[in-house]
C-alpha cells in the first residue's frame, strides 16, 4: 500500500464539487451544515498526527517493551503498523463515501444496520473519552517535572482536570483556534522528535545494530517464552498507533472531505509510524545501560537517554517539548470525543440528546464537548488510586481496538451480502476485499491479544480486577449499551439506509432539529 501523494497546494486549500459542494453532500446524507466548514488536508492531518503524537506514543510503550521483550520489543512496532494500515484501508474507502463525524456510528448503521451502528458508536465514544482521561493524567507528571516539585495523588489529579478543563476551553472556541493550537503543538513535536532521533543514531550511538536480536533475559517475565514475551508487546505497542481516526471525527469542518480525509489518515499515520520506529531505535542504541532499562530500575529510560547524551542542559527543554505533546494530543482527542457524541445525539439516540447536540456561535459541538469533559473528569478521580487508573489505561487500549474491528468486520459483511459496493473515491475492488479480510484478522487478533489478562502488565501485588481490567471494562461498556438498546430502543430512531441523496433521518429525529 504506497503512502499517497503529497498534498499541493490545491489540495491545502481544499477543492469541492462546487461553490457549497461540502454542505450539498452533506444534506443529501441527511444533515446541515452546522459546524464550521474550515481545515484544509494540512490542518485535518494535525488533527490526526496530535491524536497518534509519537511522543505520546512512544513514552506509553517503550519502558514496558523493554522491560517484557528487551531491545528485540523495537520488531512489534513495524507489525502493528503494518496491520494499522490495513484498518486505514478499510477506513478510506468507507470515509471516502460517508465523510461523517462519529464514523464507528455513522458506517456501522449503514453497513449492518440501527443496532449495531450505535452499538459500535457506543464503544468508540467511551474508549476515546476514558482515553482523554489517560492522556491528561499521563500528562500531569511533566507539568510537575518542569517546575522541579514532587507530586501527591492529589495534586496529579487537580493538575489533570486543569489539562482537561484546558483542552476544553480551546475546543470551545471553534476549529479555527484548536487547529492554530495542534498545529503549533504538532510543530515543535515533530521537528524535536526528528532531531533528537537522528541525533541520537548518528552521534550519540553506544551500542551495535545488533543489540536488536537480543532480549537480555526480559522474556522470563512471560516464563521464559520468548514468543510469548512478543505477542505482549504486541498488545502493548498496540497504543502507539491508534488515534487516526481524529482525521474522520473532523470530517464535517474538513474542505472537500471525500477526497482529503483518507489520504489525511495516511499521512498521519505512516508520518507517525517512521518518528515512533526512529526514535525507538535511537533511544535503544543511545540508552547508557541497556540491562538497567531491561531490570524496570529506570521509569523513563527516553529522557534519560535523551540526557546522557546531549547534557544536563537540555533536561527542561526536553520535559517541555514532551508536555507540549501531550496537550496537543489531549486538545485533538478531546475535540474528536465532542464530535462523536455530537454525531450521535443530533439524530436524537444518545442520552440527553437534546442539550449534548449542541453547536455554539463559534460553531463548535459545545454540548459535546461538556459531555466528554464530565466524562473524563469524573474518571480523573480513580487517579487517587494508582491501582485504578492503571485499570483505566487498561480498558482504555483494548476498547479502542473494538471499534476497529467492528468497523473492519461490518464492511467486509456488507461486501460479502453485496450490500454495499464502494461509492466514494475510493474505490478498490477485489483488492479492498482481500485486505479487508486480513483487516478483520488483524483487528481480531489484537482485541483478543490485548484482552488477555497477564500479571506481567499489572503492578507487582496488584489485585485480580486490574489484570482483568481490560476484558471486565469492555464486557461493561457493552453490557451497559446492550442494556440501553433493550430499554431505550434508540435504534427505533435510525433509519438502515436510505437512497444516496435522500435524507436518512426519522420524523422524529429530524423534528427534533431546531429551525
Amino acid at each position: 500500500m504506497p503512502l499517497p501523494p503529497p498534498p499541493s497546494p490545491a489540495d491545502a486549500v481544499g477543492r469541492s464539487d462546487g461553490p457549497d459542494g461540502d454542505a450539498v453532500r452533506l444534506a443529501s446524507l441527511g444533515y446541515r451544515q452546522e459546524l464550521r466548514r474550515s481545515l484544509n488536508i494540512l490542518g485535518n492531518i494535525s488533527m490526526g498526527f496530535a491524536v497518534v503524537s509519537p511522543v505520546v506514543a512512544l513514552y506509553a510503550v517503550s519502558m514496558i517493551g523493554t522491560m517484557i521483550a528487551g531491545p528485540a520489543w523495537v520488531w512489534a512496532l513495524p507489525v502493528v503498523l503494518a496491520g494499522q494500515c490495513l484498518v486505514v484501508n478499510v477506513y478510506s474507502e468507507l470515509t471516502s463515501q460517508w465523510p461523517l463525524a462519529g464514523g464507528p456510528y455513522q458506517w456501522g448503521r449503514r453497513l449492518i444496520g440501527p443496532s449495531f451502528g450505535w452499538l459500535s458508536g457506543w464503544v468508540w465514544q467511551f474508549a476515546v473519552m476514558f482515553g482523554n482521561t489517560t492522556v491528561a493524567y499521563l500528562a500531569s507528571p511533566w507539568v510537575f517535572a518542569l517546575i522541579g516539585v514532587t507530586p501527591s495523588p492529589g495534586a496529579m489529579v487537580a493538575v489533570s482536570m486543569a489539562i482537561v478543563l484546558l483542552c476544553a476551553l480551546v475546543n470551545a472556541y471553534g476549529i479555527g483556534f484548536l487547529k492554530w493550537f495542534v498545529s503549533a503543538g504538532i510543530a515543535g513535536e515533530a521537528i524535536a522528535s526528528v532531531l533528537v532521533g537522528l541525533s541520537l543514531l548518528l552521534f550519540f550511538r553506544k551500542h551495535p545494530f545488533s543489540l536488536f536480536t537480543h532480549t537480555f533475559g526480559a522474556e522470563a517475565l512471560s516464563g521464559g517464552s520468548v514468543p510469548l514475551a512478543f505477542l505482549t508487546v504486541l498488545a502493548v505497542a498496540g497504543w502507539a498507533f491508534i488515534g487516526f481516526d481524529a482525521c474522520v471525527s473532523t470530517a464535517e469542518e474538513t474542505k472537500d472531505a471525500g477526497r482529503q480525509v483518507p489520504r489525511a489518515m495516511w499521512w498521519a499515520l505512516l508520518s507517525v509510524g517512521a518518528v515512533v520506529i526512529l526514535n525507538a531505535v535511537a533511544v535503544a542504541v543511545s540508552y547508557p545501560d541497556t540491562a538497567t532499562a531491561v531490570a524496570g530500575k529506570d521509569i523513563d529510560p527516553v529522557t534519560t537517554a535523551v540526557v546522557t547524551s546531549f547534557g544536563s542542559w537540555s533536561d527542561k527543554p526536553f520535559v517541555l517539548v514532551v508536555l507540549v505533546s501531550f496537550l496537543a494530543c489531549a486538545m485533538a482527542s478531546q475535540g474528536g470525543a465532542a464530535r462523536g457524541l455530537y454525531s450521535l445525539a443530533r439524530d436524537d439516540v444518545f442520552p440527553f440528546s437534546r442539550q449534548v447536540r449542541k453547536v455554539n456561535g463559534r460553531q463548535a459541538p459545545i454540548g459535546g464537548l461538556i459531555a466528554s469533559t464530565l466524562v473524563s473528569g469524573a474518571a480523573l478521580l480513580l487517579g487517587m488510586n494508582a491501582t485504578a487508573i492503571g485499570s483505566l489505561i487498561a480498558f482504555g487500549t483494548a476498547a479502542t481496538f473494538v471499534p476497529f474491528f467492528l468497523v473492519a468486520a461490518a464492511a467486509l459483511v456488507a461486501r460479502l451480502r453485496g450490500t454495499w459496493v464502494p461509492g466514494g473515491h475510493i474505490r478498490q475492488g477485489r483488492k479492498g476485499t482481500v485486505l479487508n479480510v486480513i483487516a478483520v484478522a488483524w483487528t481480531g487478533f489484537e482485541v483478543t491479544n490485548v484482552c488477555w489478562p497477564r500479571a506481567v502488565l499489572a503492578p507487582p501485588g496488584a489485585p485480580w480486577y486490574q489484570i482483568w481490567a481490560a476484558p471486565l471494562g469492555v464486557a461493561v461498556v457493552l453490557g451497559a449499551g446492550a442494556a440501553y438498546l433493550m430499554v431505550c430502543r434508540p435504534q427505533e430512531k435510525i433509519r438502515a439506509a436510505a437512497p444516496e441523496g435522500a435524507p436518512e433521518r426519522t420524523a422524529a429525529a429530524a423534528a427534533s432539529q431546531p429551525e
